[in-house]
């Protein structure tokens, strides 16, 4: 496989057409540029130190993408198979031979789709290794794009790829940020790929809602609400995020309670308790 040469910001694994500068969405109040300044790597750069991308399978017609050592903030990636054909869903920051090799091997990939700029990863190089697919990208993150290309598709609000397997736009971590709802995962309960535009919490039954991560930034007790109004319109048995947290069961119930739960803090009802 000949090598990419697109350019890579080295916090966020984005990739970029020229390293001019600050990497915008680093420099954006959601994410941080390291103190001692920006870095640039290229895929060529993580190739000779031994990067690789692996694969495992959480549940049938699904496969969770990650890259060791990390590149960038280190998320995890999927691709949701189909009789009609694959999703690839917020693409890893890297790719190697191998890992194209096994997506290709589970048949025709439909589109790259991301949740929100942080997650555009390698998103071009992907598209030209699996021969042009589709890169789906929100409307509202369009001007987020550090390197163009003809594959780039703009959508709004919902779109179907397949029957049963759609892109929801919900916003809060970002205007348009997404998820991925699979109607047939969970067989048949109905999968969320909810990135970080709602995130599952290490104790696995709970989830949170910001607009910074690491930064710590909240969102509104309106814009919580209408995230977890939309998941339980969807409703959803089983929800991944990007960092290997899964909520295994009755997903939709626990992001109503949690939705609950931030809402009440924020608007102090649980301030006797402090």
């Amino acid at each position: 496989m000949s090598r990419d040469a697109a350019w890579l910001c080295a916090t966020c694994g984005v990739e970029h057409a020229e390293p001019e500068g600050l990497c915008a969405i680093c420099a954006d109040e959601r994410q941080w540029v390291p103190a001692d300044g920006q870095h640039w790597t290229t895929l060529a750069d993580l190739d000779v130190a031994g990067t690789e991308t692996r694969v495992h399978h959480p549940e049938p017609g699904l496969l969770e993408i990650t890259v060791e050592p990390k590149v960038g903030i280190g998320h995890h990636s999927f691709l949701v198979t189909t009789p009609q054909g694959s999703l690839m869903w917020d693409p890893p920051g890297f790719l190697d031979e191998a890992g194209v090799e096994r997506i290709d091997s589970h048949g025709e990939v439909l589109a790259i789709a991301t949740s929100h700029p942080h997650m555009f990863g390698a998103q071009v190089a992907w598209s030209r290794a699996l021969g042009g697919v589709p890169i789906l990208v929100n409307e509202l993150q369009r001007d987020w794009v550090a390197r163009d290309d003809a594959a780039i598709r703009t959508w709004r609000g919902r779109h179907e790829l397949v029957p049963g397997l759609t892109l929801v736009e919900f916003g809060g971590h970002f205007a348009g940020s997404s998820v991925v709802h699979w109607s047939a995962g969970a067989g048949g309960g109905g999968v969320l790929l909810c990135s970080d535009t709602l995130h599952a919490n290490p104790d696995r039954t709970t989830t949170t809602f910001l607009r910074s991560y690491p930064n710590r930034i909240p969102l509104s007790p309106a814009v919580v609400e209408r995230i977890a109004g939309g998941v339980q319109e969807l409703g959803v048995d089983r929800l991944y995020d990007n960092f290997g947290h899964t909520i295994a069961g009755d997903a939709s119930g626990a992001v109503r309670r949690s939705a609950d739960r931030y809402i009440g803090w924020v608007n102090g009802e649980f301030d006797h308790l402090t």
